[in-house]
């Protein structure tokens, strides 16, 4: 087992909570409009402006293109050991994305000031209990910004894409790992993350004052779960849930509420992946979340 069980539940559970989170807010983001009988789904521009107007194939290519530019300049800035840098660039996309989330809910100056304060706590300050809170809300930023983009084929060819390639990143080229591993150490890791302290055992056997005792010490890690991990299930689950309001004519309400089998059978993906998972090993998540989703889908359209 990777984890302890109580660790493992509460990391699915806070899956789980991501998705509905970011659901959620991209539900109230959605506007429908009906024009001469055909049901629209509507968004405005985002509070940091207009979305790429791209579309099907044309999102998919730039989704990939981005991913892999991305990629290769963290990379880059791990291998020169530039910090200072890769804290900044953390620091623009999180500030962007919590104000994108923040800024659906609250008044425009309001949601730029919080998430300039948040974004300062996750790359400046790190704050364990603060950290999953502003991954939601990074989640659900991204959300609204790119499920707009995508219709429910090309979402479904994103995923099984981004599923190879996180089998090559971890276990072929290990760069996932790389990066990951960095990102843990610098304190600005992206994911979801839950704070293990184990005791180590020194020696024993030792007298002192006349009583055997033991000195132990404590070893800190983390039990992690990727960005991509959380935010791909997400935005596949805010595709359906448009797709259902469009071509099957629900309302938002029922819509959302249809599309809950997804989140529901990922999270049970997951909970088996990190059960059977080894201790100390790497495993590519997306996989299994790519098909969690569409077992998920095959529930939410014969339902």
């Amino acid at each position: 087992m990777k984890y302890d069980i109580k660790i493992i539940s509460l990391l699915v559970f806070l899956f789980f909570i991501a998705q509905i989170v970011g659901l959620s807010i991209l539900y109230k983001d959605i506007e429908v409009q009906v024009v001469e009988g055909v049901t629209e789904v509507v968004h405005g521009e985002t509070i940091i402006g207009p979305r790429p107007e791209l579309y099907g194939p044309q999102s998919f290519i730039w989704m990939i293109s981005s991913i892999l530019l991305m990629t290769g300049l963290l990379l880059l800035l791990i291998k020169f050991q530039k910090i200072n840098w890769v804290k900044i660039l953390f620091f623009s996309a999180s500030f962007l994305t919590l104000s994108v989330a923040l800024g659906v809910l609250i008044d425009p100056i309001l949601a730029y000031t919080i998430a300039f304060v948040l974004a300062i706590i996750k790359i400046f300050k790190p704050n364990k209990l603060a950290h999953n809170v502003i991954e939601m809300l990074m989640y659900s930023g991204l959300a609204v910004l790119l499920v707009p983009l995508f219709d429910l084929t090309w979402m479904i060819l994103l995923l099984i894409v981004i599923s190879a390639y996180d089998i090559y990143a971890v276990w072929k080229s290990k760069h996932m790992v790389k990066m990951a591993t960095f990102q843990i150490k610098s304190k600005i890791f992206t994911g979801l993350l839950i704070p293990l302290r184990e005791s180590v055992k020194v020696s024993e056997g030792v007298k002192k004052i006349g009583k055997r005792v033991k000195y132990e010490k404590v070893k800190v890690q983390e039990a992690i779960m990727g960005s991509g991990d959380v935010a791909f299930p997400l935005m596949f689950s805010g595709v359906v849930m448009e797709r259902l309001i469009k071509v099957n004519q629900l309302t938002k309400g029922m819509a959302f509420m249809k599309t809950l089998p997804i989140p529901i059978v990922v999270s049970l993906v997951l909970l088996f992946l990190l059960s059977q998972g080894r201790k100390g090993k790497y495993y590519p998540g997306m996989p299994f979340i790519t098909g969690g989703c569409l077992l998920g889908l095959l529930f939410v359209l014969f339902l």
